[in-house]
C-alpha cells in the first residue's frame, strides 16, 4: 500500500482538471529492466522476461482496483524492443555529439551484484538495491558526459516549482565551486603540484599540502620519500574504500607525511610539508589542496591530530591573492559523468560493434532494435553475460564487412528513464520516439508526482537527456517537469518501511477486500500532508469507511444555509490545487456532519467528491437519476458573495505591536471599533493610563494606537 499514494494523488488531480474542462495525458508504464527483476528472477528460479510479464500483470490489475484513470492506449513497458530501440537511438545520437564514449576509470563495484554502479545509486558506501558494501575497481567503462551540462542543471533550476530542499540537493550534487589553480614547486624537483582552491585569499596561511593517495606524482616522487613502504600500506588500504566513504566529514582524519619532500608556497615562498590522506580525491579539482588549518574545520582537525603548524596571516582580496601567486581562475564541480556500463543481462544491449580493422563502430540507425536474446544462464559470473553468446556477440563490421563483435555489457536502467515520459506522448511511433506535433502539443510536463530518493539520480538524468535532446533540435523546451511534488512514504504499522523482511507489508488485495477502493484512495490522502509519511493505522481507515458508508446512504433534506455548500466549493478546488488533500477531506466530513443538502446540493457535494470517491459518487449519482457519467460533468462554480463571512479577525496594536484580537462584524465602523478596543482589558492594562496621539484605523484589519 506503499505504492499506491502518489497515482492516488494524480488521479485526484488529473479528474478535477478534467471537470475543468483541461485536456488531461496521464497514463501508466513499467521501468522493467534493471537489477530488481533480474535478482528476483535469479531467486525464483526463473527468466527476468517471465518475471516480467507476470509482475506487470499482476501490477496492472492491482492498479485497475484503485479506479486510476490512466489512458492505457498510451502504456509503455522499457523491455520491449518497440521502446528500447529508441533508448539505443538516444545512445547512438550522444556518441555522434562526443557525449557517450569509453574509458577505464575507478568505479563502484557491488560484488553481490556483480555489476558496476554509478555514484547516484550508492548510499553510504553500499549499494542501494542489495546492500553490499561497494569496492572500488578499474575497469573500461562507457560514460554519458553529462559534466558538459552542468552549469545549465544549476541556472535551470531557477523559475521551477520544485520543493527548495530537492533543488538545493541538486545543486549540492553538482557541486559548482569558483576558485583558482596554483601550483605549488617540489623542492629539488623539477616537478609543481597544481592546487585547486575556493580560498586564494588565504594562501598566506596554508601550511601544508595533501594530496590524494593515487595522485600520478606520488609515483614520480618516490626516489625522494624516506618512508616508501608507509605510504605505499596507506594507498592500498585507501584502494578498498569508496568514494562516498572517504567524502564523510564525520570520519576520523588519517593520513601519512611524504618525508623527504617539501613544496614551496608560492605567495610567501616558505616550504610546507606534503601529505597524502583519503579525504582528498583525485576526481576532484587536480586532486591536491592547500592546507589552510586557520580557515577550514577539516584542515584544522588534520593538523591538531598530527601536530602541524597553523598560522593566521592576513587575508588579501581574492584577485590579489591569484596574481601573488601567479594562479589562474578556475571553476570545478563535484558532479561526475554518469557511468552506463553494466555486467549484467536484463537491460538494453548497448549497440556498438568491436572490429579490429575499424575499431569502435556504431550500429546503424536501421539496424536498431540491438535484440537482447533469451539466455537460458542469465547469472552474472564477473563479466557480462551476453558476452557467453556466440550467436549474439559475433556480427559483421557495418564499415569494412569483416567479422566483429558486439558489445557485451548493457546500458543502467537510469537510461531508460531518462526520457520515457517524452514517449507517453505517442506511444506507438514506429519512425521516431515521438512526433514532433505531439510533443509540443502536451510537454513540458505541467505536473510530476515522484518520490524524494529520486532527486539524484533519475530527475538529474532526464533533465540531461530533455537538455541534450533539446540542443539537437527535437524538443522545443529545455526543462522536462515544471511543477514537481514529492509524496511521503507511507510506513507499516511498525513504523517501519514496509518490507518482507519486519512482516510489515499492507497488501493493496486485502484493503480493498475489507474496505473497498475509495476507502483505501481516501485514506491514504488523510493520512497527512501529501509530502509526509506516516504509518498504517487499521483504527484510522475504519474512521474514513464509516464517512463513506454514511455517504452511501444519505438521504435528501431540507436545507437553510445556503453558503455552506459555497465555501465548501471553494475549499475543495483550492486544496486540490495545491494537495492539501488531507484538509479537503476533513472538509467533507465536516461539511456531511454540519450540513444538511437538497438534491441540488447533494449533487455538488458529489461532483466534488467524485475524483476522491470515483466509485461510490459515480453509484450514488446514478441512483438520482443520471445516465451521463459523473466524470464528465463540469466543475462546480462558487457564488463569491455567498461564501463572505459576516465576521472578521480584528486585530489592535498599540506602536505597531500587537496587543489584542477579537471578532467583530466586518461592517463595524471605526468609531464602534474605537469604543470596544478602549473598553477591552487588556487594552487598558497596556495602556497605563496613557492617551494615544494618533489613531491609524484600516477598515476590516486592524486598529493601530501611537503613545
Amino acid at each position: 500500500m506503499g505504492h499506491p499514494k502518489g497515482y492516488i494523488a494524480e488521479d485526484i488531480h488529473a479528474r478535477f482538471l478534467r471537470m475543468n474542462g483541461k485536456e488531461v495525458l496521464y497514463t501508466m508504464g513499467w521501468d522493467a529492466f534493471g537489477l530488481p527483476t533480474e535478482n528476483y528472477a535469479i531467486k525464483v528460479g526463473k527468466s527476468p522476461q517471465e518475471v516480467a510479464k507476470a509482475n506487470i500483470k499482476n501490477f496492472k490489475r492491482q492498479i485497475k482496483m484503485f479506479g486510476l484513470s490512466y489512458d492505457w492506449n498510451r502504456e509503455i513497458n522499457t523491455s520491449s524492443p518497440e521502446y528500447y530501440k529508441w533508448t539505443q537511438w538516444i545512445f547512438l545520437q550522444l556518441f555522434k555529439s562526443g557525449l557517450a564514449y569509453q574509458k577505464l576509470a575507478k568505479v563502484n563495484w557491488c560484488p553481490k551484484d556483480q555489476t558496476v554502479l554509478a555514484n547516484e545509486q550508492v548510499v553510504d558506501g553500499c549499494c542501494e538495491r542489495c546492500g553490499a558494501e561497494i569496492i572500488q575497481k578499474e575497469m573500461k567503462q562507457w560514460f554519458f558526459k553529462i559534466t558538459d551540462y552542468a552549469d545549465r542543471l544549476l541556472s535551470d533550476l531557477n523559475g521551477l516549482d520544485w520543493p527548495e530542499e530537492t533543488k538545493k540537493r541538486q545543486e549540492d550534487w553538482v557541486g559548482r565551486s569558483e576558485g583558482a589553480e596554483v601550483d605549488f614547486m617540489v623542492k629539488n624537483y623539477e616537478s609543481r603540484i597544481k592546487v585547486f582552491t575556493t580560498r586564494p585569499d588565504t594562501i598566506f596561511s596554508a601550511t601544508y599540502l595533501v594530496l590524494a593517495p593515487e595522485h600520478e606524482l606520488i609515483e614520480k616522487l618516490k626516489s625522494q620519500v624516506k618512508n616508501w613502504n608507509e605510504i605505499e600500506k596507506y594507498i592500498n588500504e585507501t584502494k578498498k574504500k569508496t568514494e562516498l566513504e572517504r567524502k564523510k566529514e564525520e570520519k576520523e582524519k588519517t593520513g601519512v607525511e611524504l618525508k623527504g619532500v617539501h613544496a614551496i608556497n608560492p605567495a610567501n615562498k616558505e616550504e610546507i610539508s606534503v601529505w597524502i590522506a583519503d579525504y582528498v580525491l583525485e576526481s576532484y579539482g587536480t586532486g591536491a589542496i592547500m592546507a589552510v588549518p586557520a580557515h577550514d574545520q577539516r584542515d584544522f582537525e588534520f593538523a591538531e591530530k598530527f601536530n602541524l603548524p597553523i598560522s593566521n596571516a592576513p587575508l588579501v582580496s581574492k584577485e590579489e591573492a591569484v596574481k601573488l601567486s601567479g594562479g589562474i581562475k578556475k571553476i570545478n564541480y563535484k558532479l561526475r559523468d554518469w557511468s552506463v556500463s553494466r555486467q549484467r543481462y536484463w537491460g538494453v544491449p548497448i549497440p556498438i560493434i568491436y572490429c579490429e580493422k575499424c575499431g569502435v563502430v556504431l550500429v546503424s540507425e536501421n539496424d536498431l532494435p540491438v535484440k537482447l536474446p533469451l539466455l537460458k544462464d542469465y547469472r552474472p559470473k564477473g563479466k557480462p553475460p551476453l558476452a557467453g553468446s556466440e550467436k549474439f556477440m559475433k556480427v559483421k563490421c557495418p564499415k569494412c564487412g569483416k567479422d566483429a563483435k558486439r558489445d557485451p555489457e548493457t546500458l543502467d536502467t537510469f537510461v531508460d528513464s531518462s526520457w520515457y515520459y517524452l514517449r507517453y506522448t505517442d506511444p506507438k511511433n514506429k519512425k521516431e520516439f515521438a512526433s514532433k506535433d505531439k510533443l509540443k502539443h502536451w510537454l513540458p510536463i505541467d505536473l510530476y508526482v515522484i518520490g524524494a530518493e529520486h532527486t539524484t539520480a533519475h530527475l538529474l538524468y532526464a533533465r540531461f537527456i530533455t537538455k541534450f535532446l533539446h540542443d539537437k533540435g527535437y524538443l522545443n523546451f529545455k526543462e522536462p517537469f515544471l511543477k514537481l511534488r514529492h509524496q511521503g512514504m507511507i510506513l507499516g504499522p511498525d513504523g517501519r518501511r514496509m518490507s518482507k523482511r519486519w512482516g510489515n507489508v499492507i497488501n493493496p488485495d486485502d484493503v480493498i477486500a475489507e474496505y473497498g477502493a475509495d476507502t483505501a484512495r481516501l485514506y491514504e490522502m488523510f493520512m497527512g500532508p501529501f509530502e509526509q509519511g506516516g504509518p498504517w493505522d487499521k483504527k484510522s481507515i475504519v474512521g474514513i469507511k464509516r464517512f463513506l458508508d454514511r455517504v452511501a446512504k444519505f438521504e435528501l433534506n431540507k436545507v437553510e444555509d445556503k453558503s455552506a455548500i459555497h465555501k465548501l466549493i471553494k475549499k475543495i478546488g483550492e486544496d486540490i490545487k495545491v494537495f492539501k488533500f488531507n484538509t479537503a477531506i476533513a472538509a467533507f466530513m465536516e461539511y456531511y456532519q454540519y450540513h444538511n443538502m437538497d438534491k441540488r446540493d447533494f449533487e455538488i457535494f458529489l461532483k466534488l467528491l467524485a475524483p476522491f470517491a470515483p466509485h461510490l459518487a459515480e453509484e450514488r449519482w446514478q441512483q438520482l437519476g443520471h445516465k451521463k457519467s459523473i466524470h464528465l460533468e463540469k466543475w462546480p462554480e462558487y457564488n463569491p458573495k455567498l461564501i463572505e463571512d459576516e465576521t472578521l479577525e480584528f486585530i489592535v496594536q498599540i506602536n505597531g505591536k500587537v496587543r489584542d484580537k477579537f471578532e467583530i462584524n466586518k461592517n463595524v465602523s471605526q468609531k464602534d471599533v474605537e469604543t470596544l478596543v478602549f473598553s477591552r482589558e487588556k487594552i487598558k492594562i497596556a495602556l497605563s493610563g496613557k492617551v494615544p496621539q494618533k489613531i491609524i484605523f484600516v477598515p476590516k484589519r486592524l486598529i493601530n494606537l501611537v503613545v
